[in-house]
């Protein structure tokens, strides 16, 4: 937003709302003219409005939206931008509302902004409408030349319920327009709403020109239960009162039972008689058959059999159009189906915020804004789930709300007493869809519940005995989402489905299925070294974003496992998954399951607790915690060596030196390194080598023995070449890029650097995305590209948080310097304003940046 390069205003704001009357018939009256009358439109209200202290939040098209601190302003701004623009051929509706908005790094939000833009639509050209709230501000202090002209109360277009309007008049300002196009002024039954829409922008935008298509008849709106799909269809209709001349009528629908009572329901919502022997479908459709109607039927769902009819009914008046709200499309031919989809973070905060105001007006949300936008994203950013949590912000602070948030149904009770049952509380909107499911839809709707963060086809086939008619049908009746090669339920959703799945007595049988069937996946997907080496890069990254993708099942049948009486299931499923968490940088989750399931499954063979102890070793490691490093690393060298493993043993060896190396017990690591690596060159194990030869490159750089430490990580790399080791390659880069930096040869180290970038963002590595990104502060820091600098350093801080990862000592002193040079250049406020910019970056954009940095041509 334009605003956001000036601080805008807070705590009561002022809002000036503009946009011009009729501009597409301007434009093909004027011709190219009209670019030239637009552009002094534009200057004149920038002009005016900075001169009055006016701050332009946002402009779309020729809309323009401006803050200003005091009301007064706003006024004095609105009545010269009149003044000169009133002998030019544009004439601007002005709308001034004050408010306290909420303040979001996307600029203004909430109920007041839409109350503004609402105020400014209902006017004409020429003419500066004004709230109530600002008047009572701007009154006493209102110039001479002005007075406020009371217009009475309108329902604006937001459906609100009336609003007491006034009109700027004085001197240089037109008086006299036509009937304000407010609700009253239309011919119309849509149902005032207790507050404007919150959110929905794109949304609205789109469902309003799809109805202003001549292609599209009959649109229906779909979405669960909550989603806020008959709000929006009614403020559609609001918003297109103008293009149909016969008005837009609301039809409510779920109060009958009978399909054949929908056509009756419709005329009776018209105004229809019966009359001359027709009967109420007959007289219906002579009575639309001419006219320019938009009808707005909520909740189809439950009588879906008479969708033939609607059709019929549309069909056959051509200026008649119809939006529907349903949980299931009506499969007619003329149907366009809109998928409505959850609210957007910033949005379902202003939502919160608004709702929670209204049972506690002192209610702010300060520093909570974080917690609230969890808790949206927690209830799936369905609206009336919303809605239903800031009712409890009576009694709960955000942060307590959360906590109670585990389990959602029993929270979201307690909605207003005039909405329907179903809506007063989350569980009976969901029951609303399941009781119309038939027995074999609800069978499967229960026992899907046991995927978490959603399933493959493939995956509900063997685990539920998915019909996929049966799918198909819970998918259009949105209990089920569907991606582009995944399905899932929404959590609020789900979690009426598992109380379902319990009550049917399927919950332990389905919870094997699923167990059995992810251990599978995991056994399939993990990979070891070996493995690696004859890999494409493609299928070893697809392999570990499968994996990932996944997270969540494999964490609920671990869950699942853990309440089983055989500990050695959770111990298997942990050992398959201990080397896709130590490659995506899940190192506190899988350092904590792999040390409870050894914990509980003491017995376990060495096949299957050597996963687990090789890589809960190697994460321990990262995660800088050495005393469960050498705990796992010790005890797998001893039941490798009992058993006559000696390749075991050299991992461990290497893995204990690495510990040694992290403590500064440089002597004992290149003792313990060097009969690692003698095991594996006895052994022929050439895979084992690259690994002993890099770790020994590391021990050298910490000794500060670079020409040593490129000596052992070249001959690492030519192994890990030689063998199609994407990962080994992409490390041993990196580190070789570090030990030319130590050295001194910066031009060398940024070439090895904008390698090792490239290859570690093929593969994802986020951890060695971090380490890259060291590298390249100090190359940056070396070229004085300050700037850049200060972002890769504030990036890699951040990856490491996320990690929870410990950079090597190596790498953790590059890091320092470059710090201290950075902040010796820049001074402490310009650094850690460009690191907390290099934080809010997402990796790729920081990859792109090094890439940029670095002279790269990809």
């Amino acid at each position: 937003m334009l605003g956001l390069m000036r601080e805008l205003p807070s705590g009561t704001v002022t809002f000036l709302f503009t946009d011009i009357e009729g501009s597409t018939r301007l434009l093909h009256e004027l011709g190219d003219a009209y670019a030239d009358a637009l552009a002094k439109h534009r200057h004149v209200l920038r002009e005016v409005s900075a001169a009055h202290g006016g701050v332009e939040v946002d402009t779309q098209g020729d809309a323009f939206f401006i803050a200003f601190a005091r009301a007064r302003d706003a006024v004095a701004a609105a009545a010269d931008a009149q003044r000169a623009l009133r002998s030019g051929p544009i004439r601007v509706r002005m709308g001034i509302h004050t408010g306290e908005p909420l303040q979001t790094d996307e600029g203004y939000v909430g109920m007041d902004i839409h109350r503004g833009a609402r105020i400014a639509a209902a006017g004409h050209g020429g003419q500066v409408l004004v709230s109530q709230t600002a008047r009572e501000l701007v009154n006493d202090d209102l110039a001479e030349e002005f007075a406020l002209r009371d217009l009475g109360e309108h329902r604006l277009k937001d459906l609100s319920r009336p609003q007491r309007i006034f009109q700027l008049v004085g001197d240089g300002l037109a008086h006299d327009f036509l009937p304000l196009a407010t609700l009253e002024n239309r011919p119309t039954n849509l149902p005032p709403q207790p507050t404007p829409l919150i959110g929905r922008q794109r949304e609205l935008a789109e469902v309003v020109e799809l109805l202003r298509s001549p292609e599209v008849r009959l649109l229906t709106l779909t979405g669960p239960g909550g989603a806020g799909k008959s709000r929006l269809a009614l403020q559609a209709a609001a918003d297109l009162l103008e293009d149909f001349g016969d008005g837009a009528f609301f039809v409510g629908l779920a109060g009958i039972a009978d399909p054949s009572l929908v056509l009756p329901t419709i005329a009776q919502a018209l105004g229809v008689k019966e009359a001359g022997g027709l009967s109420p479908a007959e007289a219906l459709m002579g009575f639309v058959r001419d006219r320019e109607l938009l009808l707005v039927l909520d909740n189809l769902e439950h009588v879906l059999d008479a969708s033939p009819q609607v059709s019929d009914l549309v069909l056959n008046a051509p200026s008649v159009k119809a939006i529907l709200s349903s949980r299931a499309p009506l499969r007619v031919s003329i149907e366009r189906e809109y998928p409505v989809p959850e609210l957007a973070d910033g949005d379902a905060v202003a939502l919160f915020n608004e709702r929670a105001q209204a049972v506690r007006p002192d209610f702010r949300l300060n520093g909570d804004g974080p917690t609230v936008a969890v808790i949206c994203r927690r209830l799936d950013g369905l609206p009336l789930a919303i809605e239903l949590a800031a009712a409890r912000a009576k009694v709960l602070s955000p942060h307590a709300l959360l906590e109670r948030l585990d389990r959602r149904l029993p929270v979201l009770t307690g909605g207003p007493r005039d909405v329907p049952d179903r809506q007063r509380t989350l569980r009976d909107t969901i029951a609303w869809s399941y009781e119309l499911l038939d027995e074999s839809e609800q069978g499967l709707f229960a026992r899907l519940a046991v995927f978490a963060g959603g399933f493959t086809l493939a995956a509900a086939e063997q685990v539920c005995d998915t019909n996929l008619d049966t799918l198909a049908s819970l998918v259009e009746k949105s209990l089920i989402r569907q991606g582009e090669d995944r399905f899932r339920m929404l959590e609020t959703i789900r979690e009426f489905a598992l109380e379902r799945l319990s009550e049917s007595g399927e919950l332990g049988q389905i919870g094997q299925r699923h167990f059995d069937f992810f251990l599978g996946v995991a056994l399939r997907e993990g990979s070891d070294d070996d493995r690696q080496a004859v890999e494409s890069l493609e299928r070893s990254v697809a392999s570990v974003e499968r994996s990932e993708a996944e997270h969540d099942n494999f964490r609920a049948a671990l869950e699942f496992a853990r309440g089983l009486d055989d500990p050695r299931l959770e111990l298997r499923l942990v050992s398959a998954l201990a080397a896709f968490w130590e490659y995506r940088g899940h190192l506190t989750e899988g350092v904590e399951r792999i040390r409870d399931a050894l914990e509980r499954d003491p017995d376990a063979p060495l096949e299957v607790r050597e996963p687990a102890l090789h890589w809960g070793a190697m994460m321990a490691l990262k995660h800088g915690d050495f005393e469960t490093a050498s705990r796992l690393a010790e005890e797998k060298r001893q039941m490798s060596a009992a058993l006559g493993d000696e390749r075991g043993v050299g991992r461990s060896i290497g893995i204990l030196g690495n510990i040694a190396a992290a403590e500064g017990r440089y002597d004992e690591a290149r003792a313990l390194l060097e009969e690692g690596r003698s095991i594996r060159e006895q052994l022929g194990d050439e895979l084992g080598l690259q690994s002993s030869l890099h770790n020994l490159g590391l021990l050298a750089m910490d000794e500060g023995d670079y020409e040593r430490a490129r000596q052992e990580l070249e001959a690492a790399l030519a192994i890990s070449e030689k063998r199609g080791l994407q990962r080994a390659s992409a490390n041993s880069l990196c580190d070789l890029a570090f030990a030319e930096l130590g050295d001194g040869k910066t031009d060398a180290a940024r070439n090895r650097f904008r390698e090792a970038v490239e290859a570690c963002a093929r593969l994802g590595w986020r951890e060695n995305v971090a380490y890259s990104l060291v590298g390249c502060a100090a190359v940056a820091v070396a070229a004085d590209d300050l700037e850049r600098a200060g972002h890769f350093v504030g990036q890699a801080d951040g990856l490491c948080e996320d990690l929870q990862l410990r950079l090597e000592t190596y790498a953790q002193a590059v890091r320092d310097q470059a710090e201290r040079e950075l902040r010796s250049l820049l001074g402490e406020d310009r650094l850690d304003l460009l690191r907390a910019n290099g934080r809010s970056l997402s990796m790729e954009a920081a990859v792109s940046e090094a890439l940029a940095a670095l002279g790269s041509d990809t």
